[in-house]
C-alpha cells in the first residue's frame, strides 16, 4: 500500500454507492484513552503543546460527504477551540471554481494557506529536482491570492530527496523563495484509517463509523506518544509539535472527538504559527531519504534509536494487520 494515495483505488471503489445514503446520524461519546507515556500533571506542570496541520483540501470526498458539509464541520471544529490551522494545499486537488471558495473559507478563517506542491510527486522516486521545482512553483499561482498565505512547504509523503543533492538543491530553492519547510513532528496513519472505513461504506452504506473513529483517536494518541517521548530524547526539552492531518470524510466527521481526547491525554492546542516558532523546525537533518517526521530524522540524524526507528516511519502496512484483527 503506498503511503497516502487519497484518491486510487479508494475513490473508484465507492463512486458506485455515491448516491447511497452516508453516515449522518450523532456519533456515540467517546471515552478519551488516556495517552500512555504522558503521567498525570498538576496544574503548575505546562502541558505539551501541540497545532493542527491539515493537508489535502480536495473537492472530492469519500461517500456522499461533499466538501462544503466537510469545510464547515473541520472549520467549525478549530473554531470552538479559536485555533488557527495550517492547511497545505495540493494544486491539483482544487484547481477549479470550487477550489478557490473552499480555500476562501479558510483564509476568511484566518487559517494558514501553505504550499504543498501542485500534483503531489513523490520526491524520494523517479521524480528529478527540476521536475519537483517546477510542480513547487506551479502551486504558487493556486496559493497567491490568499491573505493568509504562508511561505511554509509540506514535501508530499514527507519525502525530502533520495539523494543529497536533490534534498540540498530543494532546500537551497526554498530558502531563495523566502519558504521554510512545514515539518511534522506527530506522523501518523490517519489517511489509511480514512481508506479502510471508505471501503467499508462502499460495501455496507450504513455501517458505522465509530469503530473507525475509535481506532483513529487511539492511533493519534499512540503516535503523539512516541513521537512526544523520542523528541525529548532527542532534543532534551519539549518541543511544539505539529500534529498531521488529512482533509477527508473521517476527520471531518470525528475531528471534535479527536481534539477533546487529546485534551483529556494531557495536551494543549496551540495555533500552527506558534508551533512552527519553535527553533526546532530551523534544523535540517542531512539523514538519507530524507524526510518522514522532523522528530524521526532528527533521531535517526544521531545515530542512537536504531532500535525505536522504522522506515518510514508511519504507514498503512504497519496498521493493516491490527484493523483486520479488529475486523476493521
Amino acid at each position: 500500500m503506498n503511503r497516502r494515495k487519497f484518491l486510487g483505488s479508494t475513490l473508484k471503489a465507492i463512486s458506485c454507492v455515491s448516491c447511497a445514503p452516508f453516515y449522518t446520524g450523532a456519533l456515540p461519546a467517546l471515552v478519551p484513552q488516556q495517552s500512555p507515556s504522558l503521567p498525570p500533571r498538576s496544574s503548575s506542570v505546562q502541558r505539551p503543546q501541540l497545532a493542527i496541520t491539515i493537508d489535502d483540501p480536495r473537492l472530492k470526498l469519500e461517500g456522499n460527504l461533499r466538501w462544503p458539509d466537510a469545510n464547515s464541520r473541520i472549520l467549525k471544529a478549530l473554531e470552538s477551540r479559536n485555533l488557527r490551522a495550517a492547511l497545505f494545499v495540493c494544486g491539483t486537488r482544487v484547481d477549479e471554481s470550487e477550489g478557490s471558495r473552499l480555500l476562501s473559507a479558510w483564509d476568511q478563517a484566518g487559517h494558514s494557506i501553505c504550499n504543498h506542491s501542485y500534483s503531489h510527486l513523490n520526491y524520494c522516486g523517479a521524480t528529478s529536482y527540476a521536475d519537483f521545482a517546477v510542480d513547487f512553483l506551479k502551486n504558487e499561482k493556486i496559493i497567491a491570492p490568499y491573505h493568509n498565505k504562508t511561505l511554509l512547504f509540506r514535501y508530499p509523503f514527507l519525502k525530502e530527496g533520495d539523494t543529497a543533492d536533490k534534498r540540498d538543491r530543494f532546500r537551497a530553492l526554498l530558502a531563495e523563495s523566502g519558504y521554510r519547510i512545514g515539518h511534522v513532528t506527530i506522523d501518523a496513519s490517519d489517511w489509511y484509517v480514512n481508506e479502510r472505513m471508505a471501503d467499508r461504506l462502499a460495501k455496507q452504506p450504513n455501517a458505522s463509523v465509530q469503530p473507525y473513529r475509535d481506532y483513529l483517536v487511539a492511533h493519534l494518541l499512540d503516535r503523539a506518544s512516541f513521537y512526544h517521548q523520542l523528541g525529548i530524547d532527542v532534543l532534551g526539552r519539549d518541543i511544539r509539535h505539529t500534529l498531521l492531518l488529512h482533509y477527508n470524510t473521517l476527520n471531518a466527521l470525528v475531528l471534535p472527538d479527536v481534539m477533546a481526547a487529546f485534551e483529556t491525554a494531557g495536551w494543549q492546542w496551540i495555533d500552527a504559527s506558534l508551533a512552527f516558532q519553535d527553533q526546532a523546525f530551523r534544523l535540517q537533518p542531512k539523514t538519507l531519504p530524507a524526510g518522514e517526521s522532523l522528530v524521526w530524522a532528527l533521531a535517526a540524524e544521531t545515530g542512537r534509536f536504531k532500535d525505536r526507528l522504522r522506515y518510514p516511519g508511519e504507514d498503512g502496512v504497519y496498521e493493516e494487520p491490527k484493523m483486520k484483527a479488529l475486523g476493521l
